[in-house]
């Protein structure tokens, strides 16, 4: 009766959440100090922009099945672009959410195609970066998968 055996593909998801988490806490920081410490004006808007591209394809690559790894940035590409063109939208209700700290964090306020680059760039970046992660961790399923063909294909020694 020990513990139950937990998937490795549970792990990979536990540390896409949390490189998630961390991106978060980056973008506040670099939204609440940026300025503090003297970066300039593009560092500042476009580096949070690219963290949030970043933010989605983690929480996208967190949330899907490892069957579907890849498909995520074929997700993440479209929903920030989809986001991005509810900035040329405007009714009261709207409006009223984008005024809000959470409605600028999540909607922003004004549309821009460079946010549209900012945020492509930053799922790429993420994805290459998880992808290594990825690939490196003991835990991953891929690396397990290749371990056992590796011992699998050597021949017996005498």
């Amino acid at each position: 009766m020990g513990l139950p055996r937990v998937s490795p593909s549970y792990f990979a998801r536990i540390r896409l959440l949390v490189g998630a988490m961390m991106v978060v806490v980056c973008g506040l920081c670099l939204r609440r100090f940026g300025y503090d410490v003297g970066l300039p004006f593009v560092a500042v808007k476009y580096g949070g922009s690219v963290l949030w591209g970043a933010m989605v394809y983690l929480l996208l690559a967190a949330a899907f099945p490892s069957r579907w790894q890849g498909y995520e940035i074929h997700i993440a590409v479209p929903a920030v672009i989809v986001v991005e063109l509810i900035r040329l939208v405007h009714f009261p209700a709207l409006d009223a959410f984008r005024a809000t700290t959470a409605g600028a964090l999540l909607l922003g306020r004004v549309f821009s195609l460079w946010n549209i680059v900012c945020y492509v760039g930053g799922i790429g970046i993420a994805s290459l970066i998880a992808g290594r992660v990825w690939r490196a961790s003991p835990s991953s399923s891929t690396l397990s998968m290749a371990a056992r063909a590796d011992t699998r294909a050597a021949p017996p020694s005498c």
